[in-house]
Protein backbone atom coordinates (compact mmCIF):
# COMPACT_ATOMS: atom_id res chain seq x y z
CA UNK A 1 0.00 0.00 0.00
CA UNK A 2 2.19 2.89 1.18
CA UNK A 3 5.76 3.18 -0.01
CA UNK A 4 8.72 5.10 1.39
CA UNK A 5 9.28 8.51 -0.18
CA UNK A 6 12.37 8.74 -2.36
CA UNK A 7 14.23 11.97 -3.07
CA UNK A 8 12.84 11.84 -6.62
CA UNK A 9 9.28 11.36 -5.27
CA UNK A 10 9.75 14.34 -2.94
CA UNK A 11 10.90 16.51 -5.87
CA UNK A 12 7.97 15.39 -8.04
CA UNK A 13 5.47 16.00 -5.24
CA UNK A 14 6.90 19.50 -4.72
CA UNK A 15 6.48 20.22 -8.45
CA UNK A 16 2.93 18.83 -8.39
CA UNK A 17 1.97 20.99 -5.41
CA UNK A 18 4.01 24.04 -6.36
CA UNK A 19 5.56 23.99 -2.88
CA UNK A 20 7.46 21.60 -0.62
CA UNK A 21 5.18 18.94 0.88
CA UNK A 22 4.38 19.18 4.60
CA UNK A 23 4.39 16.33 7.10
CA UNK A 24 5.11 13.80 4.32
CA UNK A 25 5.21 10.19 5.52
CA UNK A 26 4.76 7.96 2.46
CA UNK A 27 3.58 7.64 -1.11
CA UNK A 28 0.13 6.13 -0.59
CA UNK A 29 -0.74 5.58 -4.26
CA UNK A 30 0.97 5.88 -7.61
CA UNK A 31 -0.73 7.03 -10.74
CA UNK A 32 -0.68 4.53 -13.63
CA UNK A 33 2.02 6.83 -15.10
CA UNK A 34 4.25 5.81 -12.17
CA UNK A 35 4.37 9.10 -10.28
CA UNK A 36 2.88 9.70 -6.85
CA UNK A 37 -0.71 10.95 -6.98
CA UNK A 38 -1.61 10.44 -3.29
CA UNK A 39 0.65 10.94 -0.30
CA UNK A 40 0.18 9.96 3.31
CA UNK A 41 0.87 12.72 5.80
CA UNK A 42 1.54 12.72 9.50
CA UNK A 43 -1.41 13.46 11.80
CA UNK A 44 0.58 16.48 12.97
CA UNK A 45 2.50 19.11 11.07
CA UNK A 46 6.15 19.64 11.88
CA UNK A 47 5.25 22.25 14.52
CA UNK A 48 2.85 19.82 16.27
CA UNK A 49 -0.37 21.33 14.88
CA UNK A 50 -3.02 18.61 14.34
CA UNK A 51 -3.48 17.82 10.65
CA UNK A 52 -6.43 15.42 10.23
CA UNK A 53 -5.97 14.94 6.48
CA UNK A 54 -4.11 11.63 6.32
CA UNK A 55 -4.20 11.25 2.53
CA UNK A 56 -3.58 14.11 0.15
CA UNK A 57 -4.19 14.15 -3.61
CA UNK A 58 -1.06 15.63 -5.20
CA UNK A 59 -1.45 15.16 -8.95
CA UNK A 60 -2.75 18.41 -10.44
CA UNK A 61 -4.69 16.54 -13.14
CA UNK A 62 -6.41 14.32 -10.59
CA UNK A 63 -7.10 17.38 -8.45
CA UNK A 64 -8.63 19.16 -11.46
CA UNK A 65 -10.80 16.11 -12.21
CA UNK A 66 -12.09 16.06 -8.61
CA UNK A 67 -12.75 19.81 -8.82
CA UNK A 68 -14.82 19.30 -11.96
CA UNK A 69 -16.99 16.77 -10.11
CA UNK A 70 -17.48 19.21 -7.25
CA UNK A 71 -18.42 21.99 -9.69
CA UNK A 72 -20.90 19.65 -11.37
CA UNK A 73 -22.76 19.19 -8.07
CA UNK A 74 -21.76 15.58 -7.32
CA UNK A 75 -21.04 16.36 -3.65
CA UNK A 76 -24.57 17.63 -3.14
CA UNK A 77 -26.07 14.64 -4.97
CA UNK A 78 -24.06 12.11 -2.96
CA UNK A 79 -24.79 13.99 0.26
CA UNK A 80 -28.51 13.70 -0.48
CA UNK A 81 -28.11 9.99 -1.21
CA UNK A 82 -26.10 9.51 1.99
CA UNK A 83 -29.05 10.93 3.95
CA UNK A 84 -31.55 8.51 2.39
CA UNK A 85 -29.56 5.28 1.84
CA UNK A 86 -28.81 3.45 5.10
CA UNK A 87 -26.47 1.00 3.37
CA UNK A 88 -24.39 3.79 1.88
CA UNK A 89 -24.36 5.58 5.24
CA UNK A 90 -23.14 2.41 6.99
CA UNK A 91 -20.39 1.88 4.40
CA UNK A 92 -19.33 5.52 4.69
CA UNK A 93 -19.23 5.19 8.49
CA UNK A 94 -17.01 2.13 8.06
CA UNK A 95 -14.71 4.15 5.77
CA UNK A 96 -14.46 6.79 8.49
CA UNK A 97 -13.54 4.14 11.08
CA UNK A 98 -10.92 2.60 8.76
CA UNK A 99 -9.41 6.05 8.20
CA UNK A 100 -9.28 6.74 11.93
CA UNK A 101 -7.68 3.38 12.65
CA UNK A 102 -4.80 4.10 10.28
CA UNK A 103 -4.38 7.67 11.52
CA UNK A 104 -4.62 6.68 15.18
CA UNK A 105 -1.97 4.00 14.71
CA UNK A 106 0.45 6.88 14.10
CA UNK A 107 -0.90 9.52 16.52
CA UNK A 108 -4.25 10.03 18.22
CA UNK A 109 -5.53 13.54 17.59
CA UNK A 110 -7.91 15.46 19.87
CA UNK A 111 -10.50 15.39 17.08
CA UNK A 112 -12.35 12.41 15.64
CA UNK A 113 -12.83 14.32 12.39
CA UNK A 114 -11.59 12.72 9.23
CA UNK A 115 -11.19 14.13 5.77
CA UNK A 116 -13.86 14.82 3.23
CA UNK A 117 -16.68 15.26 5.75
CA UNK A 118 -16.80 11.63 6.89
CA UNK A 119 -18.85 10.15 8.40
CA UNK A 120 -21.88 12.44 8.00
CA UNK A 121 -21.13 14.77 5.11
CA UNK A 122 -19.68 14.76 1.62
CA UNK A 123 -17.45 17.80 1.87
CA UNK A 124 -14.29 17.33 -0.24
CA UNK A 125 -14.03 14.91 -3.16
CA UNK A 126 -10.27 15.49 -3.33
CA UNK A 127 -9.80 13.99 0.14
CA UNK A 128 -12.32 11.21 -0.45
CA UNK A 129 -10.70 10.22 -3.75
CA UNK A 130 -7.28 10.28 -2.10
CA UNK A 131 -8.55 7.95 0.62
CA UNK A 132 -10.13 5.62 -1.95
CA UNK A 133 -6.93 5.46 -4.01
CA UNK A 134 -4.76 4.86 -0.95
CA UNK A 135 -7.05 2.28 0.67
CA UNK A 136 -8.07 0.50 -2.53
CA UNK A 137 -11.51 -0.20 -3.96
CA UNK A 138 -14.34 -1.08 -1.61
CA UNK A 139 -13.21 0.89 1.44
CA UNK A 140 -14.67 4.35 0.79
CA UNK A 141 -17.86 4.22 -1.30
CA UNK A 142 -18.04 7.94 -2.05
CA UNK A 143 -14.31 8.09 -2.78
CA UNK A 144 -14.67 5.10 -5.11
CA UNK A 145 -17.43 6.92 -6.99
CA UNK A 146 -15.30 10.02 -7.30
CA UNK A 147 -12.30 8.06 -8.61
CA UNK A 148 -14.49 6.29 -11.15
CA UNK A 149 -15.99 9.54 -12.40
CA UNK A 150 -12.66 11.39 -12.46
CA UNK A 151 -11.72 9.49 -15.60
CA UNK A 152 -8.19 8.75 -16.79
CA UNK A 153 -6.35 11.83 -15.52
CA UNK A 154 -3.03 10.09 -16.27
CA UNK A 155 -3.76 9.47 -19.98
CA UNK A 156 -1.69 12.47 -21.13
CA UNK A 157 1.40 11.11 -19.34
CA UNK A 158 3.21 12.25 -16.20
CA UNK A 159 1.99 15.55 -14.78
CA UNK A 160 5.44 16.47 -13.43
CA UNK A 161 8.68 15.91 -15.25
CA UNK A 162 11.38 14.00 -13.38
CA UNK A 163 14.50 15.90 -12.39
Amino acid sequence: MSEPVTDEDRAIIARQLGRPPRALVAVAHRCPCGQPDVVQTSPRLEDGTPFPTLYYLTCPRATAAASRLESAGRMREWQDELATDPGLAADYQAAHEAYLAIRDASDVLPTRMTAGGMPDRVKCLHALAAHALAAGPGVNPIGDRAVEEMGEWWAAGPCAQSA
